[in-house]
């Protein structure tokens, strides 16, 4: 099995911890492990636990907390990962097989792009469209879903763009799903990172062929833990655990009793990362405003993260390089979550890396918007 370079994650690993101002991030920025002991971890009893391994598909206990978020499922219907991207890794691989079709939404989170390529399958896109507030062309996604078709990839709240699918979007993708006999896979790892909306309706429940990835990296706020989770079909997930005992056979056992811990806990996750992105909202609004119209957005509904499109003929990546070597700063082209043409951009750090992070960005965006000779 060969697999191409994951172009977005080979920048970041390759730079994110070398710049100064790293604004390629996607989450907000995490809670420390003293503020998971204030809702309920218990350290000091922990320094006696021995580190040995765990459940190989998550404990028990950890899997009946998850079942009480997602209605009619029990501890039999998730498999723990190691972060969501083991989990959108683990549905691919446990259910695509050389000749099946593969749909992609874009832009997205570029992962199971390179995945079902490598597997032999044949990865098929359908665009998001800004001129309709980030809903499917439907045109491209009849195209890329018929018959044949045998699993489709969602984000929703979508990375990069923040925006929600409306409840007869989801509708319509689902319908079309279960016509052509394709699973379809919601990544829903940013539910519960909503800035000024309602909770983010979750696909689970609207079909037997819906599998949910989520984890604790985002919308908890708790990326360092690699906790992530698929909730599916028992015959699917039963699938999914043969091939993790392959894989990295268990979750870390410290990692297992913070998630209990952090998803009993979730509303006040949730509730910090709210506060903290209504308020860089605001930040980044007023710098989008300040360019006078050579950048267009739609705002965010939820998580921590903006695409932002700028009107200037300069590849997105090499744009990225300008900001990266002269200003040290690192961010995400729109080439690399598949959209040219756009920036992607961090919001989730504290005010002051916020604004110093977007002033560096902005030097590079207004000299590239002045005209040559001027």
């Amino acid at each position: 099995m060969k697999i191409e370079v994951f172009q977005m994650e080979r920048m970041q690993s390759t730079w994110e911890n070398l710049v100064e101002y790293d604004m390629s991030e996607s989450g907000v920025s995490p809670l420390t492990l003293r503020e998971l002991v204030a809702m309920g971890f218990d350290l000091e009893k922990f320094l006696d636990v021995p580190l040995g391994y765990s459940q190989s598909n998550g404990t028990l206990a950890l899997r009946e907390t998850l079942a009480k978020i997602y209605p009619g499922t029990t501890a039999e219907t998730f498999q723990v990962t190691n972060g969501t991207s083991e989990a959108n890794y683990m549905a691919a691989l446990s259910q695509l097989r050389e000749g099946d079709v593969f749909a992609l939404e874009t832009p997205n989170y570029m992962q199971l792009w390179g995945v079902p390529r490598s597997l032999g399958a044949e990865t098929r896109t359908f665009k998001l469209r800004l001129d309709r507030g980030w809903e499917p062309d439907w045109e491209e996604f009849e195209r890329a879903v018929g018959q044949g078709t045998r699993m489709v990839y969602v984000s929703n709240p979508n990375n990069p763009t923040g925006a929600v699918l409306s409840d007869a979007a989801m509708k319509r993708i689902v319908e079309r799903c279960d016509s052509v006999g394709a699973y379809l896979i919601s990544d829903e790892v940013y539910l519960g990172a909503e800035i000024s909306r309602p909770r983010t309706k979750s696909f689970w429940g609207m079909s037997e062929r819906v599998i949910v990835t989520s984890g604790l990296s985002k919308a908890y706020g708790i990326p360092g833990v690699r906790i992530g989770w698929i909730v599916g079909p028992k015959e699917m997930i039963a699938e999914c655990w043969t091939q993790h005992d392959y894989v990295t056979i268990c979750p870390n056992k410290m990692s297992d009793e913070i998630a209990r811990v952090a998803v009993k806990n979730r509303e006040r996750c949730y509730a910090r990362t709210r506060e903290l992105l209504t308020a860089n909202l605001e930040i980044a609004r007023e710098w989008v405003a300040g360019f006078d119209g050579f950048l267009e957005w739609r705002e965010p509904e939820a998580g921590a993260i903006a695409l932002v499109k700028y009107h200037a003929d300069v590849g997105s990546a090499e744009l990225c390089e300008r900001m990266r070597v002269r200003q040290s700063t690192l961010v995400v082209p729109g080439a690399y979550v598949g959209l040219e043409g756009y920036l992607r951009i961090w919001l989730g750090g504290r005010e002051e890396y916020m604004r110093e992070g977007l002033r560096r960005i902005g030097v590079e965006l207004r000299a590239c918007a002045v005209p040559a000779g001027r």
